[in-house]
């Protein structure tokens, strides 16, 4: 396994940087750009944007801070939240975008991420699935911030979806996101041993322990982090310090 990446989840409202818990009860945190450049200058891997209305609109309106964020960050950017198609992605990839996520289009049509694929490259589609516990290891692919049940699969998803095309899956646990409670090990677990794309874990990070163990035990190739470290409770080098003592890779500054 290479370097586990640390990663900062941004979500997005208008022109804010926002935070909720299980997807709801949203807060209002601060600038964007200014977040994203501090997580950059401390050592960030990569940076996610999630347009957190996006399905309201019926599109991503990322496009400005994506644009002012990317002149100054020189590390990947994944964009999500009311993608729908390849146009979108074009237009995300023009603003600076270098990967964009895709959740409620790829349920509805399959073909998006294939199509995403072909033109782009699989390392530019990634696959957002937010996972909702339906028992006590089984998962339901759910779209629209947690809102809008789908009856699939979390597991056959993650490996249809590799299947289509996506070169990475985004998985987020909605009961564990924000509570700071920790990561949903088991799921993780399942759809990283399921497939054979990297497997970015969202939604829990609460303590330094909270990323050991979705790494050893969940197998997870990197972790999504917002409300830790946008409340600055952990910095990134103590995450990354932690890691390295427990033997997890991680890239050094």
């Amino acid at each position: 396994m290479g370097n586990v990446r640390l990663i900062a989840r941004m979500d997005i409202k208008g022109p804010n940087l926002i935070k909720g818990i299980n997807l709801e009860g949203l807060r209002v945190i601060g600038n964007p750009n200014e977040f994203a450049m501090n997580y950059y200058l401390e050592g960030v891997d990569e940076l996610i944007y999630m347009d957190a209305v996006a399905s309201l609109y019926g599109r991503n309106n990322l496009s400005d801070i994506v644009k002012s964020t990317a002149e100054n960050v020189f590390i990947p950017i994944t964009v999500g939240g009311g993608v729908r198609s390849v146009d979108d992605v074009k237009q995300l990839l023009r603003c600076g975008a270098d990967k964009v996520a895709i959740n409620t289009a790829a349920t509805k049509n399959h073909n998006l991420l294939t199509d995403i694929a072909r033109k782009f490259g699989s390392q530019c589609a990634v696959l957002s699935i937010e996972a909702m516990c339906i028992s006590n290891d089984k998962w339901e692919v759910m779209t629209d911030n947690g809102r809008e049940h789908t009856g699939m699969d979390v597991v056959d998803w993650a490996i249809q979806g590799e299947k289509l095309g996506a070169g990475e899956i985004l998985l987020t646990s909605i009961k564990q996101e924000g509570t700071r409670k920790g990561f949903d090990v088991e799921l993780v677990r399942q759809v990283s041993e399921a497939v054979s794309i990297p497997v970015i874990v969202s939604g829990g990070m609460g303590k330094l322990e909270d990323l050991t163990l979705v790494v050893s035990q969940g197998k997870a190739d990197a972790v999504a982090m917002a409300d830790v470290l946008h409340y600055k409770r952990l910095s990134l080098s103590e995450i990354r310090q932690h890691a390295i003592e427990n033997n997890i890779k991680v890239r050094t500054m």
